[in-house]
């Protein structure tokens, strides 16, 4: 992540259905010469914040454009340790991470731009910032009084957990930034250390992203053997570290029973993706149904090579997968050559004569 490319401006922060935004300020911007009164800046504050939650955020603060030095000291120690891994930052359905079903920053940044339109009507400069590397987005919700750093190393919300996306509008309008920082609220639970399928979490708040399988799965190359058989049926995200955490909890589970997830047995019909369609379909049908995802280099190479890897979790003797499998043994990609290889010799089907994860083979 990198700081904001904006010049220093007041800030406000909130969140949406599932998304958290903030609005970066400073009385030292540009319109500091036209700068209104402390109440006529609260009231501002005020008025954004009742902008943003009738836009559907669930948390707004405001939070000053200073530099986040903490947070560059923070990623350039985690990077020098080697945990960045590069970071830009039966399975036969392959699992989707809640956060990922729906593309909740879609919702996220139309109630910022309900913001930002506020602020430009007052002729203050005003520009939505979220999930593009732009901003240290969590860092900002921090400094806005949205939460605290759990130690899963997502922001949790008072009570509510960290269910949200985060995103920001930065502008130059001189408003009243947070001043009482939120008080931690894990406490002594461990649970998201424990509860991490593959020990990624190696000390409160620090994850090593070459071994969390959120990122294993958007990362460029082969997935690690080692970890392979840990990724079970997920296609995209890992959500396990924020399913056994406590805070919101009840909220979390209502919610999901109220939008189908649960109510009537059945899992969210997001949540589940055929592994042979994605085998199957060609790179437009991945990118136009999947294309709001990270993936990387935009290659839908990297869905097939995770959907290999489910197919060989699921094991089975179903002719389909295993006709499937034999055929991407025999792939021009040796990437998923050898993603392939691996699933049939998971399933104890091993491999076609002659074919091995380096050698040649038809598309």
């Amino acid at each position: 992540m990198q700081e904001a490319d904006v010049d220093p401006g007041p800030a406000t922060a909130g969140g949406s259905a599932r998304g958290v935004a903030r609005i970066a300020a400073d009385s030292a911007g540009s319109g500091a010469d036209r700068s209104p009164d402390a109440d006529a800046a609260a009231h501002l504050a005020s008025e954004l914040v009742d902008v943003g939650r009738r836009a559907g955020l669930d948390a707004v603060g405001v939070a000053g454009a200073a530099p986040f030095a903490d947070a560059r000291r923070h990623l350039e120690d985690r990077r020098a340790r080697g945990l960045a891994a590069e970071m830009q930052f039966t399975y036969r359905n392959a699992r989707v991470a809640a956060y990922a079903r729906v593309d909740h920053y879609a919702d996220l940044r139309a109630a910022l731009g309900e913001v930002a339109d506020r602020l430009r009507s007052d002729g203050w400069q005003a520009r939505v910032v979220a999930d593009d590397n732009a901003l240290v987005d969590r860092a900002a919700a921090v400094r806005a009084g949205l939460g605290w750093y759990g130690k899963n190393a997502n922001v949790l919300l008072p009570g509510r957990g960290s269910w949200f996306v985060l995103g920001s509008v930065v502008t130059d309008a001189p408003l009243p930034p947070n001043e009482a920082p939120v008080r931690d609220g894990c406490g002594t639970c461990e649970r998201c250390l424990t509860g991490c399928p593959t020990g990624a979490i190696v000390e409160p708040g620090v994850v090593d992203a070459r071994r969390c399988l959120a990122w294993l799965a958007q990362a460029p190359g082969p997935i690690p053997v080692e970890f392979r058989s840990a990724l079970g049926d997920r296609l995209y995200g890992c959500d396990d570290c924020q399913e056994v955490c406590p805070i919101g909890a009840a909220e979390r589970e209502a919610e999901e029973a109220r939008s189908g997830g649960r109510a009537d047995g059945e899992r969210n019909p997001g949540a589940d993706v055929a592994a042979v369609w994605i085998l199957e379909a060609d790179d437009q049908e991945l990118l136009d149904r999947f294309g709001h995802w990270y993936i990387a280099e935009r290659d839908p190479r990297y869905l097939r090579r995770n959907a290999l890897v489910v197919l060989g979790n699921a094991g089975g003797d179903d002719p389909g997968p295993s006709a499937l499998l034999h055929r991407y043994a025999r792939h021009a990609d040796p990437l998923l050559r050898e993603h392939a290889v691996w699933a049939l010799e998971q399933c104890g089907r091993g491999q076609d004569p002659g074919v091995s994860p380096g050698s040649g083979g038809t598309g």
